[in-house]
């Protein structure tokens, strides 16, 4: 089965801001859409809203003047739910509860024709379950699109134990006809992006109650050395705390209370007292008028070095002697460990342990970690810790060589794993365990955290770079430094390195 056809009539019931941005997408794709709502008038209300945004875009040189007027042609208000009877495609994007849900494609059912595709947009909820009481369970699926729904390109084609895999199919053609990134999922809780995507607010929350580091500095450290596009704190307060605390509750309670999708009390606290990030005027960060951002932190140091010593390999962080190198430092080679040494100071790659615990088991004195960066050769921050009673001339030294590089320097608390290292990793064994699950194929999985929530690089493809034995070791040196069941590692991860093959192979 193809794509529909965009002769084919497309029905969205709810004209909220994603219904609406649904409408939108499928009449700019060419189909005729009727757009249903339960309150009078909002429908018609919502059309008037995106002929407004397309006009804007128009002014910007953006979008030709036919093709708006082309698109709000196709878009028709409707009051009557049977009106949409003869509809190939009817996606319901109403509020998230279960009931209600059930209850409307029941009624659909007894309305429309048997060749009509069901479809939810729900983010939390589960297909089968929605589908369980309709006569033809395989008709429904999920069309899960991503706000805005116009501008963002994934889109989430869900499958319930009964969907029909011919029609799942022919959604994610549909998809790839109306210009989206259309990926796989079964209906389990989070489905790929809202379950893979916990790590990266957990993580930067811990840290932060464990007082590692101060938000500015840890959303700085995501931007600077992770290439994420935003913090985990500026992100939350841009989602909204009470959105994003419900999501990690529900995907906590849909596991059965699995610790790793644990829900922040730093958070549930924002949530409580009203602080729900940019919509309220005060999350993590103020947004009141004239407030300014807080700076992330960062050291510095006044020595000059013009040597280092490299000892083996540095894997990863390679490109920073490249780096070096232009700055005109001496770089001596030895055999060794993947150790760089500055005057009294050594520099190591995090592997998860804390730098105490490192400096002790292994017999490095004056022992600095750093954490992970996306690119070493092009990152402009980058985080630090160090073993306890650190000789502070080597301190200097080692600060000071990261400085050669072109590097700012943020010191950390001594955290096991650092902020991006523990990030990363956790996110790429929580991946991992979505592709062990069958949740979806590899290449769907990091495609959806790139495209929906524009991490990047997909994680399962980013742990195959690092090296999947560095991050299964991490986790490792994560669980026993914490003791809990949070940081257990992938059984695939621990398999693939077993077999010394990686995700993608």
């Amino acid at each position: 089965m193809t794509a529909l056809n965009t002769s084919a009539r497309i029905a969205v019931i709810g004209a909220g801001a994603m219904g609406a941005g649904i409408a939108q997408v499928a009449a700019q794709a060419g189909h005729p859409v009727l757009l249903l709502d339960n309150r009078p008038g909002a429908a018609a209300q919502a059309i008037e809203g995106i002929d407004r945004q397309l006009g804007k875009r128009v002014e910007n040189g953006k979008l030709s003047a036919e093709s708006r007027s082309a698109t709000i042609t196709r878009l028709q208000a409707v009051e009557a739910i049977e009106a949409l009877a003869d509809c190939e495609l009817i996606i319901e994007a109403i509020v998230e509860n279960l009931e209600v849900k059930r209850a409307l494609f029941r009624q659909l059912e007894g309305i429309c024709g048997e060749h009509c595709i069901l479809a939810s947009n729900t983010s939390s909820l589960s297909i089968t379950s929605i589908a369980a009481q309709l006569e033809h369970p395989e008709r429904l699926l999920g069309l899960h699109f991503f706000n805005p729904a116009p501008v963002m390109a994934l889109m989430e084609i869900v499958s319930g134990l009964a969907s029909n895999p011919v029609l799942a199919e022919c959604l994610y053609d549909t998809a790839k006809a109306w210009g989206k990134k259309p990926v796989h999922t079964r209906s389990t809780p989070g489905f790929i992006v809202n379950r893979v995507a916990r790590p990266f607010y957990a993580e930067s929350l811990r840290m932060l109650q464990e007082g590692a580091a101060d938000c500015p500095t840890l959303d700085a450290l995501m931007r600077e050395a992770g290439g994420f596009a935003m913090g985990a704190f500026e992100l939350t307060d841009l989602i909204g705390h009470d959105v994003n605390y419900a999501v990690t509750c529900s995907v906590f309670d849909a596991y059965y209370q699995d610790t790793r999708f644990l829900p922040s009390l730093i958070q549930k606290e924002l949530v409580d007292g009203g602080r729900l990030g940019r919509k309220s005027g005060q999350g993590f960060y103020s947004y009141a008028q004239g407030s300014e951002r807080p700076q992330a932190a960062e050291i510095s140091s006044d020595a000059k070095v013009e040597v280092c010593a490299v000892e083996g390999d540095l894997g990863i962080a390679q490109g920073l002697l490249a780096r070096l190198h232009e700055q005109g430092v001496e770089i001596v080679q030895r055999d060794g460990q993947g150790l760089l040494r500055v005057g009294d100071a050594v520099l190591a790659l995090s592997d998860g342990r804390m730098a105490c615990q490192r400096a002790r088991e292994d017999g490095l004195r004056n022992l600095i970690l750093l954490d992970l960066a996306f690119d070493y050769a092009n990152a402009k921050r980058i985080a630090i810790s160090h073993a306890a009673g650190i000789d502070p001339l080597a301190l200097e030294q080692g600060v000071a060589l990261l400085q050669r590089a072109g590097l700012k320097v943020s010191l950390l608390s001594d955290s096991p794993a650092l902020a991006v290292l523990r990030t990363v990793a956790m996110l790429a064994n929580e991946a991992a365990d979505a592709l062990l699950q069958g949740v979806a194929s590899a290449a769907d999985i990091d495609l959806a955290m790139r495209a929906g929530v524009n991490y990047p690089q997909g994680p399962l493809a980013w742990a195959d770079a690092i090296g999947l034995s560095h991050i299964l070791q991490t986790l490792e040196n994560l669980q026993a430094s914490y003791g809990e069941e949070r940081y257990r590692p992938s059984l695939l991860l621990r398999r693939r390195v077993a077999e010394g093959r990686n995700f993608h192979d």
